[in-house]
């Protein structure tokens, strides 16, 4: 499994542990994935094999309250205890100016809208909303709806290359119907986190957040 996705040596083996936890496995996928969004480590290396592992149902639920948690958990970093380290990696970066002014203004609407359409690096994300003006409830459950279309997208496709792997080693080699279904599921799912994310960069555009180029003028975030 760990060719298949290419995640590395640690993250197959983690992952058949948790396969033989049972009705545990779960939370300890919660636990870890929290965990990594507050270090920082990319929330791909697990969503992708969590797919695989537990399919699209359990798999997006896991990976969607853990993502949402590990958020909860950076955001509260940047707003408390990490507030100076915080302060100290976006300043001078126009990107996160325009959304610390924007935030201001339209919070819920702006927290979605870069869930969905990142400008920003994601990790990063997480802790610099903690500078702003957002509040808590409103910045989790913007996260947590702008996050599920790539949640789900990444989480199938674990869960569709479990499928298509297992039909081309058993008795449903032959079967044709499994790899289109296969690639037009995946086709889909991607066609529609484009389309998604083009709306929501057309959205921010609109309210004056856009890649930076308007911004060049450098304005910090305030303290």
């Amino acid at each position: 499994m760990g060719k298949v996705f290419n995640v590395g040596a640690h993250v197959e083996p983690f992952l058949r542990w948790v396969q033989q936890q049972g009705v545990w496995g779960p939370v300890v996928i919660v636990g870890v994935y929290a965990v990594a969004c507050v270090l920082m480590l990319p929330g791909v290396l697990l969503t992708v094999p969590v797919g695989y592992v537990f399919g699209v149902g359990v798999g997006v639920a896991t990976v969607s309250v853990a993502s949402v948690l590990g958020a909860c958990a950076a955001f509260w970093v940047g707003r408390t205890v990490g507030r100076g380290w915080v302060q100290q990696k976006v300043a001078g970066n126009a990107r996160f100016a325009a959304i610390d002014a924007a935030v201001g203004r339209e919070g819920f609407k702006i927290v979605l809208l870069t869930r969905l359409s990142p400008i920003f690096p994601f990790n990063l994300q997480n802790f610099a909303y903690g500078l702003t003006t957002v509040g808590f409830w409103k910045y989790a459950l913007a996260s947590w709806i702008g996050m599920l279309p790539g949640t789900v997208l990444y989480v199938y496709l674990g869960s569709a290359a479990r499928s298509l792997l297992d039909a081309t080693s058993g008795d449903l080699a032959a079967d044709w119907r499994v790899q289109v279904m296969f690639w037009a599921g995946l086709a889909i799912a991607v066609g529609v986190a484009v389309f998604v994310a083009r709306v929501a960069r057309r959205a921010l555009k609109a309210v004056a957040i856009n890649d930076g180029s308007d911004q060049s003028h450098g304005q910090t975030t305030k303290a």
